[in-house]
């Protein structure tokens, strides 16, 4: 078998280090960068080192954004007496998506899960219960998703907020135990966050 280039045999490699990319896969991503043309290749690589340098984190919510507030935080139209939390920015987005959400949000970039080493001090729940205790929340709703970690963060989270005087509501269970908030369509995601309830 021909030896591959060092160049394309690191592409892969790179590929293959990306989730779900199997070396198959990585393979055929390869090839395909190698068939495009010059300057579509460079807009790609161009795409990726923008992300990692102009895309942090908002100072409130840690959404993604390119400036130290986000969209959401920005906009006055917001209702800021409700904050929903979610596990990542991608969740976010989904639920965004129904349109029938009109509060701010908080993500947790993550969830507690003890099998993989994360803790809850990996993630930004002291921001959050710092943005509780200013004392302008008045429901938290929590889009945590509905799975073991998920569940576990969010009883975790309520537990910490128990005696400060905020609604803490739960998503309905429109949602699958064991589903992911990016995966759920628009129609299943409006009918969770218009039945929520109590935690």
């Amino acid at each position: 078998m021909p030896e591959l280039t060092q160049s394309v045999t690191n592409l892969i490699d790179q590929f293959a280090r990306l989730p779900g990319i199997g070396r198959k896969s990585a393979e055929r991503l390869a090839y395909h960068v190698l068939r495009m043309h010059k300057s579509e290749a460079l807009a790609l690589a161009d795409a990726v080192r923008d992300v990692k340098e102009n895309v942090r984190y908002c100072r409130n919510c840690f959404n993604l954004s390119e400036e130290d507030e986000c969209a959401i935080c920005r906009d006055p139209r917001r209702e800021r007496d409700k904050l929903c939390v979610v596990e990542q920015p991608r969740d976010l987005m989904s639920l965004e998506q129904t349109g029938m959400y009109r509060g701010l949000y908080h993500v947790l970039l993550g969830r507690i899960a003890p099998l993989e080493g994360i803790g809850a001090e990996q993630l930004t729940i002291d921001a959050l219960v710092r943005r509780v205790r200013e004392g302008t929340i008045k429901e938290l709703i929590m889009a945590t998703n509905p799975t073991v970690e998920g569940d576990g963060t969010a009883l975790y989270i309520s537990n910490l907020l128990a005696e400060l005087p905020v609604r803490i509501t739960r998503l309905a269970r429109g949602l699958t135990t064991g589903s992911v908030l990016e995966y759920a369509n628009k129609e299943m995601l409006a009918d969770a966050l218009s039945g929520r309830r109590e935690f």
